[in-house]
């Protein structure tokens, strides 16, 4: 007489449990790795906003400067473009003027001289709120002093 043995159907139960938990391993994984995805993908948006916003007030500072119509009297303005995305504005002040020693010598004039020192201050702004306010100092020479 033959006996069955049943050690056969105790193990196909067993090699259903580990497949279920490998998928739910790896299924898991997967929504883990999307997360990631999904997190680098706005990092990597909010540094571009930030880099253009810091384009955005170089380029202030560029229009400022090459204006070339600096004044002791009232600040100058190079006004916002109106863009909501990207835009800039920016304004020059003059600080101080000192004299120049030794009569400007190296400029190539006998009179005096002063350097009028003025600041540019330029906000730039870019989509999602991102900002970048940079500040450029710089002086003119002009006639005067002592």
């Amino acid at each position: 007489m033959k006996i069955a043995s049943n050690r056969g159907a105790r193990q196909d139960g067993a090699t259903l449990v580990v497949g279920l938990v490998l998928v739910l391993v790896l299924t898991v994984i997967g929504v883990t790795e999307m997360n990631t995805s999904t997190l680098e993908v706005a990092m990597a948006g909010a540094n571009e906003y930030r880099q253009d916003a810091f384009e955005m007030a170089e380029n202030g500072i560029d229009l400022a400067l090459a204006q070339r119509s600096f004044s002791t009297a009232a600040p100058q303005t190079v006004d916002w473009l109106g863009d909501p995305d990207r835009d800039r504005r920016s304004v020059t002040t003059f600080v101080t003027a000192t004299p120049v020693p030794d009569a400007a010598f190296s400029a190539g004039v006998t009179g005096a001289v002063q350097a009028f020192h003025f600041d540019v201050v330029s906000i730039g702004k870019a989509a999602r709120n991102a900002v970048a306010t940079h500040t450029q100092s710089f002086y003119v020479m002009g006639p005067g002093g002592g």
